[in-house]
Protein backbone atom coordinates (compact mmCIF):
# COMPACT_ATOMS: atom_id res chain seq x y z
CA UNK A 1 0.00 0.00 0.00
CA UNK A 2 1.39 3.03 -0.56
CA UNK A 3 0.81 6.69 1.20
CA UNK A 4 -1.33 7.77 -1.42
CA UNK A 5 -3.67 4.99 -1.46
CA UNK A 6 -3.42 5.54 2.87
CA UNK A 7 -4.97 8.89 2.27
CA UNK A 8 -1.66 10.75 3.40
CA UNK A 9 0.61 12.91 0.53
CA UNK A 10 4.44 12.16 0.79
CA UNK A 11 5.11 15.64 1.23
CA UNK A 12 2.60 15.84 4.29
CA UNK A 13 4.43 12.42 5.69
CA UNK A 14 7.57 14.25 5.51
CA UNK A 15 6.16 17.67 7.88
CA UNK A 16 4.75 15.36 10.85
CA UNK A 17 8.06 14.66 12.02
CA UNK A 18 9.17 17.94 11.68
CA UNK A 19 6.22 19.28 13.87
CA UNK A 20 6.62 17.08 15.73
CA UNK A 21 10.37 17.11 16.73
CA UNK A 22 9.66 20.99 16.91
CA UNK A 23 6.86 20.11 19.41
CA UNK A 24 9.02 18.06 21.42
CA UNK A 25 11.58 20.32 21.61
CA UNK A 26 9.44 23.29 22.99
CA UNK A 27 8.49 20.92 25.79
CA UNK A 28 11.77 19.59 26.78
CA UNK A 29 13.10 22.93 26.22
CA UNK A 30 10.06 24.32 28.96
CA UNK A 31 10.86 21.13 31.03
CA UNK A 32 14.40 22.22 31.22
CA UNK A 33 13.89 25.67 31.89
CA UNK A 34 11.36 24.84 34.88
CA UNK A 35 14.29 22.30 36.45
CA UNK A 36 17.04 24.96 36.22
CA UNK A 37 14.81 27.59 37.56
CA UNK A 38 14.67 25.32 40.96
CA UNK A 39 18.15 24.00 40.65
CA UNK A 40 20.29 27.17 39.05
CA UNK A 41 19.56 29.44 42.58
CA UNK A 42 19.57 26.49 44.85
CA UNK A 43 23.44 25.72 43.45
CA UNK A 44 24.39 29.44 43.39
CA UNK A 45 23.23 29.93 46.97
CA UNK A 46 24.98 27.00 48.62
CA UNK A 47 28.49 28.12 46.95
CA UNK A 48 28.11 31.43 47.93
CA UNK A 49 27.18 29.89 51.45
CA UNK A 50 30.50 28.20 51.42
CA UNK A 51 32.70 31.00 50.20
CA UNK A 52 31.30 33.28 52.97
CA UNK A 53 32.19 30.74 55.33
CA UNK A 54 35.73 30.67 53.89
CA UNK A 55 35.95 34.45 54.01
CA UNK A 56 34.70 34.33 57.34
CA UNK A 57 37.57 32.18 58.62
CA UNK A 58 40.31 33.91 56.72
CA UNK A 59 38.61 37.06 58.15
CA UNK A 60 39.40 35.89 61.82
CA UNK A 61 42.59 34.52 61.34
CA UNK A 62 43.93 38.18 59.83
CA UNK A 63 42.54 39.27 63.14
CA UNK A 64 44.35 36.91 65.41
CA UNK A 65 47.45 37.09 63.48
CA UNK A 66 47.44 41.12 63.99
CA UNK A 67 45.52 41.60 67.12
CA UNK A 68 48.00 38.72 68.80
CA UNK A 69 50.80 40.32 68.28
CA UNK A 70 49.90 43.17 69.91
CA UNK A 71 51.27 44.07 73.42
CA UNK A 72 49.25 41.88 76.04
CA UNK A 73 46.00 43.42 77.53
CA UNK A 74 45.24 43.31 81.43
CA UNK A 75 42.07 40.93 82.05
CA UNK A 76 39.53 43.30 83.27
CA UNK A 77 37.54 42.71 86.77
CA UNK A 78 34.13 43.71 85.48
CA UNK A 79 32.25 42.83 82.76
CA UNK A 80 34.16 42.61 79.38
CA UNK A 81 33.49 43.41 76.23
CA UNK A 82 34.01 39.95 74.59
CA UNK A 83 34.39 41.81 70.68
CA UNK A 84 36.87 44.17 71.75
CA UNK A 85 39.20 41.58 73.68
CA UNK A 86 38.79 38.81 70.91
CA UNK A 87 41.81 37.35 69.38
CA UNK A 88 43.77 39.79 72.00
CA UNK A 89 46.27 38.39 74.14
CA UNK A 90 46.04 38.65 77.86
CA UNK A 91 47.13 38.88 81.28
CA UNK A 92 45.82 37.65 84.22
CA UNK A 93 46.93 36.90 87.84
CA UNK A 94 44.36 35.06 90.12
CA UNK A 95 43.66 31.68 91.57
CA UNK A 96 42.35 28.75 89.93
CA UNK A 97 38.71 27.05 91.16
CA UNK A 98 39.38 23.55 91.11
CA UNK A 99 36.16 22.73 92.17
CA UNK A 100 34.61 24.08 88.98
CA UNK A 101 36.94 22.29 86.76
CA UNK A 102 35.30 20.79 83.92
CA UNK A 103 37.18 18.30 80.86
CA UNK A 104 35.74 18.64 77.11
CA UNK A 105 35.28 15.53 76.25
CA UNK A 106 36.15 14.05 72.46
CA UNK A 107 38.54 16.36 71.72
CA UNK A 108 41.21 14.84 69.31
CA UNK A 109 45.20 15.26 69.01
CA UNK A 110 46.93 13.94 66.54
CA UNK A 111 44.12 11.35 65.61
CA UNK A 112 43.97 10.83 69.54
CA UNK A 113 41.07 10.98 71.97
CA UNK A 114 40.80 13.38 74.47
CA UNK A 115 39.97 16.01 76.17
CA UNK A 116 40.00 19.89 77.15
CA UNK A 117 40.92 20.88 80.44
CA UNK A 118 38.61 24.22 81.30
CA UNK A 119 39.30 25.74 84.85
CA UNK A 120 38.21 28.96 85.91
CA UNK A 121 40.12 31.51 87.53
CA UNK A 122 39.61 34.09 90.15
CA UNK A 123 41.27 37.34 88.95
CA UNK A 124 43.06 38.95 91.65
CA UNK A 125 41.30 41.59 93.52
CA UNK A 126 38.01 40.88 92.83
CA UNK A 127 35.20 38.04 92.41
CA UNK A 128 35.14 38.12 88.82
CA UNK A 129 36.45 34.54 87.08
CA UNK A 130 37.47 33.67 83.54
CA UNK A 131 37.59 30.51 82.52
CA UNK A 132 41.11 29.32 80.98
CA UNK A 133 41.47 26.40 78.77
CA UNK A 134 44.42 24.58 79.49
CA UNK A 135 45.12 22.53 76.69
CA UNK A 136 44.70 19.04 75.94
CA UNK A 137 44.84 15.89 77.91
CA UNK A 138 44.70 12.34 76.42
CA UNK A 139 41.62 10.03 77.40
CA UNK A 140 42.73 6.65 79.24
CA UNK A 141 42.46 3.32 77.16
CA UNK A 142 39.23 2.57 79.71
CA UNK A 143 36.99 5.84 78.54
CA UNK A 144 34.97 5.42 81.97
CA UNK A 145 37.93 6.37 83.46
CA UNK A 146 39.02 9.78 83.52
CA UNK A 147 42.32 11.23 83.20
CA UNK A 148 43.59 13.40 86.30
CA UNK A 149 44.35 17.04 85.48
CA UNK A 150 46.10 18.20 88.58
CA UNK A 151 45.29 22.22 88.96
CA UNK A 152 47.99 24.85 90.41
CA UNK A 153 47.36 26.26 94.26
CA UNK A 154 47.99 29.37 95.21
CA UNK A 155 48.05 33.05 92.99
CA UNK A 156 49.01 32.42 89.09
CA UNK A 157 50.59 35.02 86.59
CA UNK A 158 49.19 34.10 83.33
CA UNK A 159 49.24 34.93 79.24
CA UNK A 160 47.31 33.91 76.91
CA UNK A 161 44.32 34.45 73.71
CA UNK A 162 40.95 35.44 74.34
CA UNK A 163 38.25 33.96 72.21
CA UNK A 164 35.07 33.58 71.99
CA UNK A 165 32.98 30.07 72.95
CA UNK A 166 31.21 28.68 69.52
CA UNK A 167 27.37 29.45 70.00
CA UNK A 168 26.75 25.95 67.79
CA UNK A 169 27.46 22.55 68.62
CA UNK A 170 25.46 19.57 69.17
CA UNK A 171 24.94 17.44 72.10
CA UNK A 172 24.94 13.39 71.88
CA UNK A 173 22.37 13.39 74.95
CA UNK A 174 20.41 15.40 77.34
CA UNK A 175 22.92 16.99 79.76
CA UNK A 176 22.19 17.44 83.67
CA UNK A 177 20.13 20.74 84.13
CA UNK A 178 21.29 20.69 88.19
CA UNK A 179 24.33 19.69 90.03
CA UNK A 180 27.45 19.07 88.81
CA UNK A 181 29.06 16.71 86.03
CA UNK A 182 32.71 16.92 85.70
CA UNK A 183 32.82 16.14 82.05
CA UNK A 184 30.92 17.80 79.32
CA UNK A 185 30.50 17.55 75.56
CA UNK A 186 30.46 20.86 74.92
CA UNK A 187 31.57 24.09 76.58
CA UNK A 188 28.23 25.78 77.29
CA UNK A 189 29.49 29.10 78.90
CA UNK A 190 25.66 29.98 80.28
CA UNK A 191 25.02 26.73 81.74
CA UNK A 192 28.41 27.56 83.38
CA UNK A 193 27.22 30.74 84.60
CA UNK A 194 24.02 29.10 85.51
CA UNK A 195 26.17 26.56 87.53
CA UNK A 196 28.60 28.28 89.54
CA UNK A 197 28.05 31.21 92.27
CA UNK A 198 29.86 33.57 91.18
CA UNK A 199 29.99 36.41 87.68
CA UNK A 200 32.28 34.95 85.12
CA UNK A 201 33.34 36.44 81.71
CA UNK A 202 31.64 35.87 77.98
CA UNK A 203 35.20 34.62 77.10
CA UNK A 204 37.53 32.30 77.21
CA UNK A 205 41.17 32.42 77.61
CA UNK A 206 43.32 29.71 75.81
CA UNK A 207 46.32 29.32 77.99
CA UNK A 208 49.84 30.38 76.17
CA UNK A 209 52.17 27.30 75.07
CA UNK A 210 54.84 28.61 77.58
CA UNK A 211 52.83 29.76 80.00
CA UNK A 212 52.94 27.10 83.18
CA UNK A 213 50.40 24.69 84.33
CA UNK A 214 48.50 23.65 80.66
CA UNK A 215 48.83 20.14 78.83
CA UNK A 216 48.80 20.05 74.99
CA UNK A 217 48.29 23.64 73.70
CA UNK A 218 48.28 23.36 70.03
CA UNK A 219 45.23 25.29 69.14
CA UNK A 220 43.24 24.98 65.76
CA UNK A 221 43.53 28.10 63.39
CA UNK A 222 40.57 29.65 63.09
CA UNK A 223 41.20 29.62 58.95
CA UNK A 224 41.37 25.60 59.35
CA UNK A 225 39.14 24.13 56.73
CA UNK A 226 38.39 27.72 55.20
CA UNK A 227 40.33 26.43 51.65
CA UNK A 228 38.21 23.36 51.51
CA UNK A 229 34.86 25.47 51.93
CA UNK A 230 36.42 27.55 48.85
CA UNK A 231 36.73 23.83 47.04
CA UNK A 232 32.87 23.41 48.15
CA UNK A 233 31.85 26.41 46.27
CA UNK A 234 33.60 25.94 42.95
CA UNK A 235 32.35 22.87 42.97
CA UNK A 236 28.16 24.27 43.35
CA UNK A 237 29.19 27.09 41.34
CA UNK A 238 30.40 24.27 38.81
CA UNK A 239 26.97 22.56 38.89
CA UNK A 240 25.32 25.64 37.97
CA UNK A 241 27.50 26.37 34.83
CA UNK A 242 27.07 23.03 33.40
CA UNK A 243 23.54 22.65 34.40
CA UNK A 244 23.20 26.15 32.08
CA UNK A 245 25.38 24.87 29.28
CA UNK A 246 23.80 21.09 28.91
CA UNK A 247 20.21 22.98 29.03
CA UNK A 248 21.60 25.40 25.85
CA UNK A 249 23.04 22.34 24.17
CA UNK A 250 19.53 20.94 24.45
CA UNK A 251 17.77 23.98 23.63
CA UNK A 252 20.07 24.70 20.21
CA UNK A 253 20.75 21.40 18.53
CA UNK A 254 19.17 20.00 15.87
CA UNK A 255 16.95 17.13 16.00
Amino acid sequence: MDDASAGISVAQYARRPGRAARASRKQAAILGALVLAVLLPAFISLGLWQWRKAESKTALQVELDTRSHDAAIAMPTTLADVDSLRHHRVILRGTYDAAHQVLIDNRLHQEQAGYHVITPLQLAGSNMHVLVNRGWLAAPADHQQQPIAEVPTGEVELTGIAVLPTQRFFNLAPQPTSGWAPVWQNLDIERFRSAVPYPLQGLIIQLDPTAPGGYVREWPRPDERADRHRSYALQWFGFAVSSLGIWAYFLIRRP
